[in-house]
């Protein structure tokens, strides 16, 4: 026989399939105005119908028997579920019901949906034979009501059944396999399903063998008139058994792959992310510490940070006391700037109403300059003045002017002028003089390092405190509004992917 492909068996398609629905519509919810009102209100419809979809339970797979009266499926259905539940009729053998064989659990819900009676029920597994029926676990196998019977409630069922079905198995017999209404009303519409279907030529030890490979190939001509060429013909019996075997393990592979349900869920799941996918950017734009750091950097020197600095450099520097620059709240047209940039670079890419939210979040030019000024006041100036440092300053000049006189002393009495120890003063005025230069040139290089560091300090100090302005006023509002972002983007490209 020509083997239908196998396929890995799903992994809780409902379970899978509702953490997409979910996701998206709390996405949803999250993004609030920043998706257009109709789009939100449309997607939410359609989640509503996949989830009344998934409520029924997609890992279920279901199989039709289909055929007209005399066809024998319902023999075909006691002979496949190894049980004799379904009706087979002596003198006119129809079935006016559906009935349902289901392996693995009860699948309630989903046999309400279908509208099969309680009484045409029955599940298939036991702990006597689970091993063996485990490869049709999750299968739900209808026998339908006879397409060709002359009750039209029995028609419509069939008709309302047919596009719910995962797999459709059309049993025919080896007399009216020609049937004009299997082929006109039936078989030709479907052709977009072949692939989810069989045709099983039933009763063939009712026939001589040697007519069986002429009526299956008559079978073949037709199906093919009928665009059905892919659509696989197996010969069954349900007296001697024939084709049993092949059309349980057919079932089987069927039951391994995702339910139509299942891939149809993923099917509108994939649509509505699609759908909604022009409502975000492709990515949430990069902010982080450096344009945080570049923000505050900018603001701090539109506030005169610069000059406090250097003043406060060159009043360390200065033996004499001088006056320190004071900041100056920031230019209302630098913020508006600094700001303009920002939003700039944490829009790129996004949607208008995704662009607009970021705006709306971000605080005005205004308010942002006063919180700007507000954290530069508060950063008091450092102390300028250095005791210590202009004590070793006059302390060295004094030794130098010491040692000056004492040269000069030195001097006066090297040339015999007075009685004066000319070698020791001009020894004692060399050191003193040398002590004192570099007591000064000490001072004034400390004084210099620590202008440098007490400047260092200070813009570092300001450019901390603005930069939680940044974080508080720029940075956090605008994060906010891109996780809501980021929150329904990874939503619909994880639908999008498993559709794909």
């Amino acid at each position: 026989m020509r083997h239908h492909g196998a396929h890995a068996a799903p992994a809780h398609d409902d379970e899978r399939l509702s953490t997409h629905v979910q996701r998206i519509a709390a996405a949803l919810g999250q993004a609030g105005d920043e998706v257009a009102p109709e789009l939100v209100a449309a997607s939410l419809a359609d989640i509503a119908q996949v989830e009344k979809r998934l409520a029924l339970g997609v890992d279920r797979t279901v199989v039709a028997l289909v055929g007209g009266t005399g066809s024998g499926k319902s023999s075909l259905f006691n002979a496949i579920s190894r049980l004799r539940f379904a009706d087979v009729g002596a003198i006119r053998p129809t079935t006016d019901r559906a009935a349902a064989c289901v392996w693995g659990g009860s699948a309630t819900e989903l046999l309400d949906f279908l509208e099969v009676s309680d009484h045409r029920r029955i599940g298939r597994e036991s702990v006597l034979d689970a091993d063996e029926e485990q490869a049709l676990h999750g299968l739900v196998l209808l026998d339908m009501p006879d397409h060709d019977s002359v009750a039209e409630a029995h028609a419509d069922q069939v008709d309302r059944l047919l596009p719910l079905v995962d797999m459709l198995i059309w049993v025919v017999d080896p007399q009216k396999y020609a049937d004009h209404a299997l082929h006109d009303r039936y078989l030709r519409a479907l052709a977009d399903r072949q692939e989810a279907m069989l045709v099983l030529v039933n009763q063939v030890d009712t026939i001589p063998a040697a007519a069986v490979p002429r009526v299956v190939e008559s079978v073949r001509d037709l199906l093919r008139a009928d665009g059905l060429g892919g659509v696989e013909v197996i010969t069954t019996s349900a007296v001697t058994g024939q084709g049993i075997a092949d059309v349980r393990e057919i079932l089987a592979l069927t039951v391994a792959r995702s339910s139509t349900a299942a891939r149809t869920a993923e099917a509108e799941i994939g649509a509505v992310a699609r759908r909604l996918r022009a409502a975000v950017g492709k990515d949430e734009p990069a902010l982080g510490s450096s344009e945080v750091a570049a923000a505050a950097g900018e603001l701090s020197r539109a506030a005169g940070v610069g000059s406090v600095a250097d003043s406060v450099r060159a009043a360390v520097e200065r033996v004499r006391s001088s006056a320190l620059a004071r900041p100056e709240p920031p230019a209302t047209g630098a913020v508006e700037a600094v700001r303009g940039r920002w939003l700039a670079a944490a829009t790129a890419g996004l949607p208008e109403r995704w662009e607009r939210a970021v705006t709306q979040a971000v605080p005005s030019a205004e308010s942002l300059r006063g919180s700007v000024s507000s954290a530069v006041d508060g950063v008091p100036l450092p102390q300028v003045r250095r005791p210590a440092l202009l004590a070793l300053q006059v302390g060295g000049l004094a030794l130098a002017a010491l040692g000056v006189l004492a040269l000069v002393l030195g001097a006066v009495g090297a040339l015999g002028a007075g009685d004066l120890p000319g070698g020791v003063l001009l020894g004692v005025g060399a050191g003193l003089l040398v002590l004192g230069g570099a007591s000064v040139v000490v001072a004034r290089v400390s004084r210099g390092s620590q202008g440098e560091r007490a400047a260092a300090r200070y813009r570092q100090e300001v450019e901390e405190r603005v930069g939680e302005v940044v974080r508080r006023e720029l940075a956090a509002p605008t994060v906010a509004v891109l996780e809501r972002h980021r929150t329904l983007r990874l939503a619909l490209d994880a639908a999008a992917a498993q559709d794909g």
